[in-house]
């Protein structure tokens, strides 16, 4: 698909937003998000659902801060590779998004039972009994993996966390050595490797926990990411989101330099692993 916005400097400016403008976003704007949403376009399958929905103004549904009116939800399977995609074709909006000058925050644990009063989509009561965000393990039919406000961000009135966060933890990444499972490839990588590989490591993760590695395969003309055999995140039950996002953008970074690469994604040692091929 051809990539409607500047690649390079949605994903270095885009940031998590937890204090939003109590207002709509514009329609016009709006429109074009959910245009956008409908026609995304990616070298793979995927059951992944994006449904637009509205909130009140209260802490309901996020707890930790107010809702802005407009929302969305990304749906899916409850499989390791489902919810990885989820992370993927989520994070292609939410660039898409930033670039409109909206704010968006990924979010895992949010209260099922509002989402479900806001948002009708569960397929059972086992699910709705879940209570809060997800659930650990497989569960029945698709249900909402992750949610994110859609608004203006409004930095009066942020929470003291938030700004030592902001200042301290989120700009903060790992650099492309730390990330290699053999450390010795840096030296190999060429420079549009690099760059691919620069945009993946700026990806948004649970509690910048950056839990993606890289790997490679057929002379380098294969990149792989996966989390490390048995990571368990101390707190996201679902990390292989994350590494569906990081995917994302090492994708947009071998687009913005001209590979069109195939990608598969499969589950091993119950873990999503993407492969992207030049």
């Amino acid at each position: 698909m051809a990539i409607p916005f500047s690649i390079k400097s949605s994903i270095d400016s885009r940031r998590s937003a937890r204090n939003y403008k109590m207002i709509a976003v514009d329609a016009e704007v709006l429109k074009s998000v959910k245009e956008f949403a409908r026609s995304i376009s990616v070298p793979f399958d995927h059951n992944v659902e994006i449904k637009f929905f509205h909130a009140e103004p209260t802490n309901a549904l996020y707890m930790t801060m107010k809702s802005p009116e407009n929302n969305i939800a990304f749906i899916s399977e409850t499989d390791f590779v489902s919810i990885s995609k989820v992370g993927f074709i989520g994070e292609l909006l939410i660039l898409f998004a930033q670039s409109k000058g909206l704010s968006t925050c990924w979010y895992g644990h949010y209260k099922l039972s509002e989402l479900e009063r806001l948002m009708p989509h569960l397929q059972s009561v086992e699910q709705l009994n879940m209570g809060y965000g997800y659930s650990k393990g497989i569960t029945i039919g698709k249900r909402a993996i992750c949610i994110t406000p859609l608004g203006y961000y409004e930095d009066r009135g942020l929470r003291v966390m938030d700004r030592i966060t902001k200042k301290t933890i989120s700009f903060k990444r790992k650099e492309i050595k730390d990330l290699l499972e053999i450390p010795g490839d840096y030296d190999k990588l060429s420079s549009d490797i690099l760059y691919a590989l620069d945009l993946g490591r700026k990806a948004p993760s649970a509690a910048n926990s950056q839990m993606w590695r890289f790997a490679f395969e057929d002379n380098f003309k294969t990149i792989s990411i996966a989390m490390p055999i048995g990571y368990h995140h101390f707190k996201w039950e679902h990390p292989n989101v994350d590494i569906g996002i990081c995917a994302c953008h090492v994708w947009l970074g071998l687009l913005d330099k001209g590979y069109y690469p195939n990608i598969t994604v499969s589950e091993k040692s119950e873990r999503a692993v993407w492969r992207l091929s030049m």
